[in-house]
């Protein structure tokens, strides 16, 4: 269930006999032609569908993230990694004072890897916590699944685009894009790493048809929900 769709009452009810929740994380950069909230968008989309069925309150997204290398991108946001991790440590704080014991991030981006480590360093430092830090996209199901359609799965090409991640507007071009250096890509400073990626995907199908879409997104929904399930320490 959203939080944004419970009172306080509601949440200390739900307390009284479970205490897992899930904390989304994304990002607002650039993606080429899909939304700039692509990993916002896909992280607490996936969370919520995975966490219906059993009831489990899922928070608001954490919208921004680390994404400095698609500064020169006009709207794409980066937090420095000490904001991000405070941020981080802030909201697991809080939910934990409420009485939250479990706690899944569902990450959608992978520049927030860095979250990851520091809640093995806050369960280090409180055991009654269990958190659990998913990549929704490459946990090993889903990105078989997305490998199995095509192993361009990659930024900004049709890996991560879904029916609510277009925009009306922008439609995706036909064909695919040649693959980008990732490793010179990573190797250089913003207003490079535009000028390499151009539109902005690092290369690859930008579309596939909206089936394909719907059985990956199935796997990845059914993947975070067994995250959520446990086991759990």
């Amino acid at each position: 269930m959203r939080v944004a769709d419970s009172n306080w009452r509601d949440i200390e009810a739900y307390l009284a006999q479970d205490d897992r929740c899930v904390l989304p994380f994304g990002s607002t950069e650039q993606h080429a032609g899909l939304s700039l909230c692509v990993d916002a968008i896909l992280a607490e989309r996936v969370a919520v569908e995975a966490a219906e069925p059993l009831g489990v309150p899922v928070f608001p997204v954490m919208p921004f993230g680390l994404a400095p290398y698609f500064a020169a991108f006009p709207g794409s946001i980066s937090l420095r990694v000490e904001t991000l991790l405070a941020v981080a440590r802030d909201l697991i704080a809080s939910v934990a004072a409420s009485g939250f014991r479990r706690i899944l991030i569902v990450n959608g981006h992978g520049g927030n890897a860095p979250v990851g480590a520091l809640a093995q360093e806050i369960m280090a430092a409180d055991p009654r916590l269990s958190i659990r830090f998913h990549n929704w996209w490459n946990a090993p199901a889903t990105w078989a699944a997305a490998q199995a359609e095509d192993p361009t799965a990659s930024h900004g090409n049709w890996f991560e685009n879904f029916p609510w991640t277009r925009l009306a507007h922008a439609p995706a071009p036909e064909g695919a894009k040649p693959p980008v250096d990732l490793a010179l890509m990573k190797a250089s400073p913003p207003a490079r790493v535009r000028e390499m990626l151009g539109d902005g995907s690092f290369g690859g199908a930008w579309q596939k048809p909206d089936a394909a879409m719907e059985r990956l997104w199935a796997v990845g929904v059914a993947e975070t929900r067994a995250a959520l399930e446990g086991p759990w320490a």
